[in-house]
């Protein structure tokens, strides 16, 4: 394979003859090239059967990407499908599935998603302490089940802080949680991982069979690892050591989701005798936005050290824009917008980056009077919408009676009479025989004793009435016709006469709040219709069905590439959801103490990964404003607000820390207050910063 087309590092990586390889790659300096050209070079020219070859993602984008760009190096595209290719959680999947008997589930499991999980947790709260657990976010809770789970913290083994309310209410709902689960026949996203790694750990003959599949495995984005991922990797390498890692402990912003830049720091000790290379020379920014970025971040302790650097002419200086108040910042991005349209830009070169989504609404209204085309990144993504869930709820249950989350999800929709006091009385009736909740229901239908009679949940009070009853015989009927003829016709079929049942559509139009809406509505069910057609021709059969429906859960909005949704259309993103892009103007809004970095970073608790309403310490913070600057290319705006409105009154707002930290010789100031005073520079700050001296993280 030709190389000379890499730089020296890009190159050292891509021929390293085995053993564990650490690339640290600074942003912007070709990771993905590097990943891909050395698949190639395994493939090509060290004679490596593709078939034992794992490079792992975080995102499904990020692996279609690399397989694209491997078969294209490679030239053979029947090679570079041989691969396996994808994210952690979906090697687990594949595992898990093929490893289904020495897991425990012999007959298969379900995947449950975010919602079905949070559904799980509500439906526990609701039992517990006589149902004053209710006050408590069910979210918060499962970020907590999460991080114990990923840390190989078993319910048995997880001691609550004293004093934390959060913490007491997890230990209660964590073993319950699990049972629940086990119940269900059914795994969560994290035990993809854990789980995976479990089996790995103590089953001789799986360790040994997945040992032998993988001779090399490559991982992007290290930095954003967690305990859990880097067990799993240990263990598909401790045979042969040949790990590639590439990351920059520089961008990890994700230490909620239990990521830890010390995966990098620490690799030679995790991994002895191993390489490391650095790529420090950036191929995206100007040396003018480069400077900045290294001049912020070098201000981080405990990091890998590097500079990175372009070959590139210099660019304009950056813009430190002040303005009055977040209307007026508003208005400034889009007159600049404006006047760079009218000199012949794109609205698709454009991004405004942002540190929480509350920045957005002077930014969407203004955008919106100028008649600035925009789009917001990271809405809800398609699996997520609600008709999209209803409809592979309804199929999940006709393909596992045990599946109760989903159950519960269509037992009154479309709305057929069946409220809560019937669901309380068909779970009770449940619980109180040992059965499934599926079997309540048919008993509940047929006025059989699950539900009423002498094996019921308590008498009289707890019988179903004549009209609940036979809304549940409505629903197992849609049920046993639906299994049927996805049986006989396909599921194209089956599903067109489920809607036709149910009146989906009818449904779908008396909740939408207008005939657009409605019709957006009906083509997301029409979307899922084809998707399943399409899978069904390359995999007929109720199995392959089911199995399908497990890989949807693992589906993200990270599958939409930002740049293509926006089309010519200005991009508004988070800069967590910024990372991996790059735009030629990028607006940094909002560089202001307790915005960048955020408030709660500021306090003593900020470090906590625990707390449900974590934010980052001021490290990862800075490290989230490297990523915002580093997406820029040609030209860079940071704006700030002289004042903003909190709770009723007008405030002064203190400029950012991150801001401060750029040498004054690479930006151009420029005050768009109508009668500002001088923008405040470092001296002006002491004071406030004595004020977080006792409490900040750094």
């Amino acid at each position: 394979m030709d190389a000379g087309h890499l730089n020296g590092p890009q190159r050292e990586a891509v021929v390293h003859a085995g053993g564990p390889l650490l690339v640290v790659a600074g942003a912007g300096s070709g990771k993905t090239r590097v990943i891909t050209h050395r698949i190639a070079d395994l493939v090509l020219d060290r004679g490596v059967d593709p078939r034992h070859i794992a490079a792992l993602t975080f995102t499904n984008k990020a692996a279609a990407e690399m397989r694209s760009r491997v078969a294209r190096l490679i030239g053979k595209p029947a090679l570079a499908r041989q691969l396996t290719m994808g994210t952690f959680h979906s090697l687990g999947l594949s595992i898990l599935q093929r490893e289904r008997a020495a897991l425990g589930h012999p007959r298969g499991f379900v995947v449950y998603d975010t919602a079905d999980q949070v559904g799980v947790v509500r439906e526990i709260m609701r039992h517990t302490r006589g149902g004053e657990d209710r006050q408590f976010d069910a979210r918060s809770i499962l970020t907590r089940i999460s991080l114990a789970k990923n840390a190989f913290r078993p319910p048995e083994d997880y001691a609550p802080a004293e004093g934390d309310e959060y913490d007491a209410i997890t230990a209660e709902v964590y073993p319950r949680y699990q049972a629940a689960l086990r119940g269900f026949a059914a795994l969560d996203f994290d035990d993809l991982i854990t789980e995976t790694v479990r089996l790995l750990r103590d089953d001789g003959d799986v360790r040994e069979r997945w040992a032998s599949a993988f001779r090399h495995v490559l991982v992007d984005e290290y930095q954003d690892t967690n305990r859990s991922q880097l067990l799993l990797v240990e263990a598909l390498v401790a045979r042969h050591g040949n790990l590639c890692a590439v990351g920059d402990d520089d961008q990890s912003i994700y230490s909620w989701r239990g990521a830890n830049p010390r995966h990098i720091r620490d690799f030679e000790r995790d991994f002895p005798g191993a390489r490391v290379v650095v790529l420090d020379q950036n191929y995206r920014s100007t040396p003018t936005i480069l400077a900045a970025a290294n001049a912020v971040i070098r201000n981080n302790g405990d990091r890998r050290g590097k500079e990175l650097w372009s070959a590139c002419a210099d660019g304009p200086r950056i813009a430190a824009v002040v303005a009055v108040d977040p209307e007026e910042e508003a208005r400034f991005v889009a007159q600049e917008i404006s006047r760079l349209v009218g000199e012949g830009r794109p609205f698709s070169d454009f991004a405004v980056l942002y540190r929480s989504n509350i920045q957005t609404r002077e930014m969407e209204t203004t955008l919106r009077t100028a008649r600035l085309p925009y789009v917001m990144v990271g809405g809800q993504q398609f699996y997520e919408r609600k008709e999209v869930k209803d409809l592979i709820a309804y199929l999940r249950v006709a393909l596992s009676e045990r599946d109760e989350i989903s159950l519960r999800r269509i037992i009154n929709y479309p709305a057929r009479g069946v409220g809560p006091t019937t669901i309380e009385k068909l779970t009770q009736s449940a619980h109180a025989r040992h059965t499934t909740m599926w079997r309540a229901v048919v008993d509940g239908a047929s006025g059989a004793g699950g539900a009423g009679g002498t094996g019921g949940a308590g008498g009289a009070d707890g019988a179903i009435r004549p009209a609940q009853a036979d809304a549940l015989a409505g629903l197992v009927a849609a049920i046993a016709e639906l299994r049927d003829s996805l049986d006989s016709g396909g599921v194209e079929a089956a599903l067109r006469r489920l809607i036709e049942t149910i009146d989906l559509h009818g449904d779908l139009r008396a909740a939408s709040p207008s005939v657009s809406a409605a019709q957006r509505r009906v083509d997301n069910v029409e979307s899922l219709i084809r998707l399943l057609v399409a899978h069904e021709k390359r995999k007929p059969g109720r199995e392959a069905l089911l199995e399908y429906l497990r890989f949807l859960s693992l589906a993200t909005s990270d599958d939409e590439d930002a740049r293509d949704a926006g089309g010519e259309r200005v991009i508004l993103t988070t800069l967590h959801g910024a990372k991996g892009l790059e735009f030629p103007v990028v607006f940094l809004i909002g560089a202001e103490e307790e915005i960048l970095p955020h408030a709660r970073s500021l306090m003593p608790h900020a470090n906590d990964v625990s707390d449900p309403d974590h934010v980052a310490d001021v490290s990862e913070e800075r490290r989230l404003a490297y990523v915002g600057i580093t997406r820029a290319q040609e030209m860079l705006y940071v704006t700030r607000c002289a004042s903003r409105r909190r709770h009723g009154r007008q405030v002064p707002c203190t400029p950012s820390r991150f801001l401060l930290e750029i040498p004054e010789e690479l930006m151009e100031r420029r005050d768009v207050a109508a009668e500002s005073r001088e923008p405040v520079h470092a001296g002006e700050l002491s004071a406030f910063f004595q004020k977080f001296a006792a409490t900040t993280t750094e």
